[in-house]
């Protein structure tokens, strides 16, 4: 069935369709419809699962902690700030091998308070061990919020599937809703052990040693590098089951390109209009759309950008003191490469900043006129 819908409502159909067991529900902007969809199903029945309203989002992620710890799918949604308050509780699900997924809405982080657009809410928990992805359209939103739980559980580590807020939250588009017995074929339910059992009783997350706490953490690295791989396995199967494949980056024109574009989320489609536009005028441009971003797929990207000269980063987003965030994985990615290209990065759209066709053919003008890289990034758009 096809069905315009809002890109929050495609992540709670995604959920549905997953036939999550435990909702935990606190409402924020722009993550708020999410929720309110989700506890329309179940009031409905259309959905059977446990709805828990919670008083925050700290609470939200402890309660998909203790949901998932007995072996229920588990599911919460928030954004910005809501993200920022959870972030004790995310490294408390990495670490506990719980497979939750995590729908964030892509929101500037405060001051100035702001509900618009931008990727620093989810990148400044990098290092919390949730794997992550981003979305550039309503319907990668809800096909990603369905693989998440396949992935997640073959891991046994959290997933957070990210989407750009208004852009894809509260824009309507058409979407190819999969029927439940095919999704039930392709997301049967997972028996995860150890769980909370009172007739089989385990200690969870216990104090422990330094003479344990290194092989912990070895694992969940391990777990992280075969994620890589199941991704990508993950996103096959769905394709031979639904049409649509995925993967860890995604590539346009890219083959005889001298210049790669390197995008992620909404930006992706803007910088395919712009890039055929160049292409018409002679400019060796092609795109290489990060999909994935934990684990990082250093591998892939070493491999598709190794024939170009020039790579233009566009980061919705700034590590303040060093610089755009995809930018400084991609250089750590190709520092030991046979062949390193030069790098240019540049920052744009952040705190929903519209980032246009002009824009995107402003960072390829200048990065083709450029020697070399004068700085570390530049910022583009910026008002004078």
């Amino acid at each position: 069935m096809k069905k315009v819908m809002m890109g929050n409502h495609a992540v709670s159909h995604g959920a549905m369709l997953s036939r999550v067991d435990v909702i935990a529900a606190y409402p924020i902007t722009p993550q708020t419809q999410v929720v309110e969809e989700l506890s329309e199903l179940c009031a409905s029945g259309r959905l059977d699962a446990r709805f828990i309203k919670v008083e925050s989002e700290h609470s939200a992620m402890a309660a998909c902690v203790g949901a998932s710890q007995t072996g229920a799918r588990a599911f919460t949604a928030t954004s910005s700030q809501g993200l920022a308050l959870m972030h004790e509780v995310l490294h408390w699900a990495a670490g506990g091998r719980l497979p939750i997924v995590l729908a964030n809405i892509n929101r500037a982080m405060g001051p100035g308070w702001n509900i618009w657009a931008d990727q620093n809410d989810s990148l400044s928990q990098r290092d919390t061990g949730f794997m992550q992805v981003y979305c550039e359209s309503n319907q990668e939103v809800l096909d990603w919020t369905i693989m998440a739980f396949k992935i997640a559980e073959t891991v046994r580590v959290p997933m957070m599937i990210n989407l750009d807020a208004f852009f894809l939250s509260h824009t309507y588009e058409m979407v190819d809703l999969p029927d439940q017995a095919d999704v039930d074929a392709f997301l049967p339910k997972a028996r995860l052990t150890p769980n909370l059992d009172i007739n089989d009783p385990h200690a969870f997350n216990a104090l422990v040693t330094p003479a344990q706490f290194f092989e912990i953490r070895v694992h969940l690295q391990q777990s992280m590098e075969e994620a890589k791989r199941v991704i990508v396995d993950v996103g096959k199967e769905f394709g031979e089951h639904f049409g649509r494949s995925y993967g860890l980056t995604s590539d346009y024109m890219l083959d005889d390109a001298k210049i790669a574009l390197v995008t992620s989320g909404t930006a992706s489609g803007t910088a395919r209009v712009a890039i055929r536009e160049l292409r018409k005028q002679g400019v060796p441009v092609g795109q290489l759309k990060m999909q994935a971003f934990r684990p990082f797929p250093t591998e892939e990207v070493r491999d598709k950008l190794a024939g170009v000269e020039k790579i233009a980063v566009l980061d919705r987003n700034f590590s303040w003191g060093a610089g755009g965030i995809f930018a400084q994985e991609i250089k750590a990615a190709l520092y030991n490469a046979e062949r390193r290209p030069q790098l240019y990065g540049y920052i744009a759209g952040i705190g929903g900043r519209d980032i246009t066709p002009e824009t995107i053919k402003e960072i390829i003008r200048k990065t083709e006129e450029a020697d070399r890289p004068k700085a570390d990034y530049t910022w583009i758009g910026v008002m004078p």
